[in-house]
């Protein structure tokens, strides 16, 4: 990229914009290097934050008459299933407990079928599956939670899980991960609302909670809860999640 490259066109789903975007800010080249990006894999959780049609000759359109913005990527530290401590980057979110479940189901059976079809079939076999475990949670020193959960995601975007809106009030350059949990609720709570999050509206229901901040650290209590990062299924507790503000350059971005 140095050497002359100036701006990437990514065409894949979110698995390959975060394999794009860890390799330029591994490398330090997040200063040299503008970044497109074209929906064309299953998945497109972080292209529809970012206002990009689904339509490929809409999305073309989108990224020929658009300009240039910086935003926010992620950091995370986790341990993978071998217990070793690893490090990545993120570009949408990175979350523990229910998605952690929901991503490995999902990647194991493929989504043929679509995205969206593939994580709720994924989310309501996980759910049959999933057994809460504890955390402690702390936000930039302070611990803000502590006991047993559904979910914690540490959100750059604002979708996640094939169209869910974990995040609805989640900007890309405001420097600020949106920390969103929800605790252990019944299962038939958490299958009854699960129509809330795909609208956005979970923030209301008592117990389920919105905070920001810059880093956050999740530490198990008993049995580390799996986690995924940009929709990949590879880690578990305990993670740590940090915002980079500004990390990346990308063009035709509408939101």
């Amino acid at each position: 990229m140095r050497a002359g490259v100036e701006r990437l066109i990514v065409a894949g789903g979110d698995g390959t914009a975060a394999e794009v975007v860890s390799g330029i800010l591994g490398a330090s080249l997040g200063a040299y290097v503008e970044v497109a990006f074209l929906p064309l894999g299953t998945g497109a959780d972080f292209h529809r934050t970012l206002g990009i049609p689904r339509d490929p000759l809409l999305a073309i359109a989108a990224l020929a008459s658009g300009k240039g913005r910086r935003i926010d990527a992620g950091r995370v530290r986790y341990a993978d299933d071998g217990g070793r401590i690893c490090d990545s980057y993120f570009v949408n979110v990175a979350s523990a407990g229910l998605s952690g479940v929901v991503t490995r189901s999902v990647n194991g059976a493929g989504k043929a079928f679509g995205a969206r079809l593939a994580f709720l079939m994924g989310t309501l076999v996980g759910l049959a599956r999933f057994q809460p475990t504890r955390v402690r949670l702390r936000l930039d020193g302070a611990e803000i939670y502590g006991g047993e959960f559904a979910l914690v995601a540490a959100a750059n975007g604002r979708y996640f899980g094939g169209g869910m809106h974990v995040a609805p009030e989640a900007r890309l350059d405001d420097g600020l991960l949106d920390v969103v949990i929800v605790p252990a609720l019944p299962k038939r709570v958490l299958v009854a609302r699960l129509p809330r999050l795909y609208a956005g509206t979970h923030l209301g229901i008592p117990g389920v909670s919105l905070q920001r901040g810059l880093r956050l650290e999740l530490e198990p209590e008993g049995a580390p809860a799996l986690g995924e990062v940009d929709g990949e299924s590879i880690a578990r507790l305990p993670m740590s999640v940090e915002v980079l503000p500004g990390a990346l350059q990308v063009w035709g971005a509408g939101a």
